[in-house]
């Protein structure tokens, strides 16, 4: 079993790491989007897990230090889809880039 603390401000220092990839398998159509308000790796797994979880999506890479969000995925996703998973991570979808 594995057990997650949160220590409460999600690392505001930025020291968590950096890079969080899940890769889903394939490739497809990439896409880049700017998110808001990730600080740290902690960030990235939880906008990176969210999108993942979209249909159609093949990997996913989430860097906080530029907010930038790539996503591979079959097909072309649906922005709504998109700023609705970035929504439950608890982050902000700025756009595409």
């Amino acid at each position: 079993m594995t057990t997650e603390t949160n220590s409460g401000s999600c690392c505001g220092s930025g020291s968590c790491g950096s890079d969080t990839t899940v890769d889903v398998q394939g490739v497809g159509v990439t896409a880049v989007y700017k998110v808001s308000g990730m600080t740290c790796g902690h960030c990235e797994g939880a906008v990176s897990r969210e999108i993942s979880t979209l249909d159609g999506v093949t990997a996913v890479t989430a860097v906080a230090k530029s907010g930038e969000v790539t996503v591979t995925s079959a097909t072309p996703l649906d922005e709504k889809a998109v700023r609705a998973a970035v929504d439950e991570a608890g982050y902000e979808l700025v756009g595409r880039t």
